[in-house]
């Protein structure tokens, strides 16, 4: 009468490691999901790096500034040269 399973105390299949669990397939789920997680996190230091906090919401530099300035022709060049002589000084 004694069977793998006999009621409330008998063989449970799924904390066996042979029955129906699917513990390893969460595991997986959820190591690839930090493996994205740093991959996002490095990306985004190295363009943070690169291009500084210009992706935040600040102008960088006031020399950088003031050559988008006279690239987009909102200065002309007596006052570009100026200006840029003033922030080299």
């Amino acid at each position: 009468m004694m069977g793998y399973y006999n009621g409330y105390s008998g063989y449970n299949p799924m904390m066996s490691g042979w029955g129906f669990g699917f513990g390893w397939l969460f595991q997986a789920i959820f190591g690839i999901l930090i493996a994205v997680a740093i991959i996002v996190l490095v990306v985004w230091i190295v363009k943070s790096a690169r291009y500084g906090h210009r992706g935040m919401g600040y102008g960088g530099s006031a020399l950088d500034i003031l050559n988008e300035r006279y690239a987009k022709g909102e200065i002309d060049k007596k006052e570009y040269e100026e200006k840029k002589k003033d922030l080299s000084a």
